[in-house]
């Protein structure tokens, strides 16, 4: 597990996660799962569609989740 991945949910975050928090989890995964902090240039791109992907997959499960108890603003 990224340990220093944190949880963009609440309680966790008292509001709702921006973009960038977000894109920076999803960075952290591609680096833990890659072993690479960051990659050479031939790998760059397919290093950065990875955060891309990952960013875009995160949001659409943070915009899905429905927590017990909590008021949805969206």
């Amino acid at each position: 597990m990224c340990r220093s991945i944190k949880t963009l949910r609440p309680p966790a975050l008292p509001e709702e996660a921006t973009e960038e928090e977000v894109r920076a989890a999803a960075l952290q995964f591609v680096r833990k799962v890659s072993g690479f902090r960051a990659p050479a240039a031939h790998n760059q791109e397919v290093f950065d569609r990875a955060v891309d992907e990952i960013a875009q997959a995160t949001a659409r499960l943070l915009d899905g989740l429905e927590m017990r108890g909590a008021v949805r603003t969206s």
